[in-house]
């Protein structure tokens, strides 16, 4: 396939109209949850990739064999390795981000093409094989019924045990908290990165208000009071294979103080009166 040109995402942003939201004043405005959806769905499969040549291939072959027909876009994240070409060899196209950016920027460079090419269906899911394929279509089965706007898969929802490090396991516990009482629904998974967004949703997560670092419990907290509709589904993931977490040592540390910044910067937002 073919690389686009990251130049054309680089600066843009949604057009200026109901569904867009400003920092003028601070304010986020609240989204509609029962906007219909286009038919036939557009729907575009977003993968963040940051030195990822040993598994994006595998992770592409999969989805194009358990989930097939739908297009991906690989947003390669200033990789020193041949993820960019991996992914062209397997019929991904592929925006290449001049340096490594950050899988919250990366993210939202997905968000700012979907939005661009008119797609009504993202589903986001990490590029080292973590994710599986077969629960893309549980995902949007999910998503397009009108009464969700954003479907997260939750490994701890799942028969299948996942393992984790204790030192993760108890930020996920922390944070799964927080976002469940702010939001006042359980949340099981907040760092999560296998999911699915429609209409306005998409949107909203290439405005302004996308968080640039980490998009997890911190964002989910802030689709709540904006009005949409947030769901988890049990899913499967599997261990990473040969790759720490984003969040291993000194950057956990990092993680928890940016995270608990954020959320307390969402709290602090003004919000429209329903």
């Amino acid at each position: 396939m073919k690389t686009l040109s990251y130049q054309t995402f680089k600066f843009q942003t949604p057009p200026q109209n109901e569904s867009a939201v400003t920092r003028k004043d601070d304010t986020a405005k609240t989204f509609s949850s029962q906007e219909p959806l286009t038919k036939p769905h557009k729907i575009l499969i977003i993968i963040p990739a940051y030195n990822e040549e040993k598994n994006i291939g595998a992770v592409l072959e999969n989805i194009q064999k358990k989930s097939p027909g739908f297009p991906i876009l690989v947003i390669n994240d200033g990789s020193s390795d041949n993820t960019e070409k991996v992914a062209q060899e397997h019929n991904a196209d592929v925006i290449s981000l001049p340096y490594n950016s950050g899988y919250g920027v990366a993210l939202q460079t997905g968000f700012l093409y979907a939005v661009k090419n008119d797609f009504s269906i993202v589903v986001q899911m990490d590029s080292d094989g973590q994710h599986d394929p077969a629960n893309i279509k549980d995902l949007l089965e999910e998503v397009q019924r009108d009464t969700c706007d954003v479907v997260i898969g939750s490994r701890f929802l799942s028969k299948d045990s996942y393992k984790s490090s204790l030192a993760r396991h108890a930020g996920m516990l922390l944070f799964g908290g927080i976002a469940s009482l702010l939001c006042g629904q359980k949340v099981t998974d907040p760092t999560s990165g296998f999911q699915a967004l429609k209409g306005q949703a998409i949107q909203f997560a290439a405005s302004d208000n996308y968080p640039p670092d980490y998009p997890d419990a911190d964002f989910i907290i802030l689709m709540n009071r904006c009005g949409f509709k947030v769901k988890e589904i049990p899913v499967t993931m599997h261990a990473s294979p040969e790759k720490e977490s984003m969040h291993h040592g000194h950057k956990t540390i990092y993680y928890v103080f940016k995270m608990f910044l954020s959320i307390f910067v969402t709290l602090l937002r003004k919000y429209p009166k329903r």
